[in-house]
């Protein structure tokens, strides 16, 4: 395992406490693994506290307050992490996401929400609150389009979806919000920002038919699989479940049309959505 990088504990909450726990850890002789069995938890999910890409809930902090004795600092701090613009459910991979080098994402129904432009975005959360108050809306829409700003920088993350068809086909805000973002798409993928792989309707049954997958990795700490239903979501790091889970996104991936015929779906589609709003 690489080793650890020096975090600025000025960066981030996160950033703060995975450096002090690293130093209160090495002063009690502890190694990632030990401290990992006194909490009953791998040495991989304190390895995620140290490397800042995994949120300290305020159980475990003061659990670590008690092991390394501490005197309070990791639970009287820790609260500055329970805050998120994002649901309890997905507050964890979002930050996750925030320090990946890779993430590989299947996504069944939806364009995923960090390729969404506003007007895609803003149809799917009206959907899934029709009586939520225009304010309300609007900021669900600005988180959304926080996470996209990842994708500004020129290599990293590594983004690579594999887009079930019925993403594509499926109308969502009317079809000149269908062209426009999947014109988004194109544009990415054209500036060699993300991969794109459609899992066609002709592939039939496939590996990840449960639904969503997200998988992440990391300069300094392990790999991390992110599955997420109606309103939950959960961020695994057992090594043999990500492993799993990683090989499911191999199959997917081998079923899926190539990159290059995937753009030609893709922008053919957006054409189809173009040509019918004119019509």
């Amino acid at each position: 395992m690489p080793a650890p990088k020096n975090l600025d504990p000025s960066s981030s909450p996160r950033a703060l406490l995975g450096a002090e726990l690293r130093v209160a850890r090495e002063r009690a002789g502890l190694t990632q693994a030990r401290l990992g069995e006194l909490l009953f938890v791998s040495g991989a999910y304190i390895g995620q506290f140290e490397a800042g890409t995994r949120r300290m809930h305020l159980d475990i902090a003061r659990q670590l307050d008690k092991i390394l004795q501490t005197d309070g600092f990791f639970a009287r701090n820790c609260g500055a992490l329970a805050k998120s613009k994002y649901p309890d459910h997905f507050a964890a991979a979002a930050e996750a996401e925030a320090e990946a080098l890779t993430i590989r994402e299947y996504s069944p129904l939806a364009l995923p929400g960090m390729l969404q432009p506003e007007a895609y975005a803003r149809e799917v959360f009206r959907a899934y609150q029709p009586t939520a108050t225009a304010d309300v809306i609007d900021e669900l829409v600005r988180n959304r389009l926080d996470r996209a700003a990842l994708l500004t920088h020129p290599t990293t993350p590594m983004l690579w979806c594999v887009l079930d068809e019925s993403v594509l086909r499926r109308v969502v805000g009317g079809r000149m919000v269908m062209a426009e973002a999947l014109r988004h798409i194109v544009t990415l993928i054209r500036a060699c920002r993300i991969v794109v792989q459609v899992l066609p309707f002709s592939a039939g049954a496939h590996s990840s038919m449960g639904g969503t997958l997200k998988l992440l990795t990391f300069e300094d700490a392990p790999p991390l699989a992110y599955v997420q239903g109606n309103a939950i979501g959960v961020l695994l790091d057992d090594p043999a479940t990500v492993a799993r889970h990683s090989l499911t996104y191999d199959l997917l991936t081998a079923n899926a049309l190539s990159p290059r015929k995937s753009l030609a779906l893709i922008e053919s589609v957006a054409e189809d959505y173009e040509h019918d709003q004119h019509a």
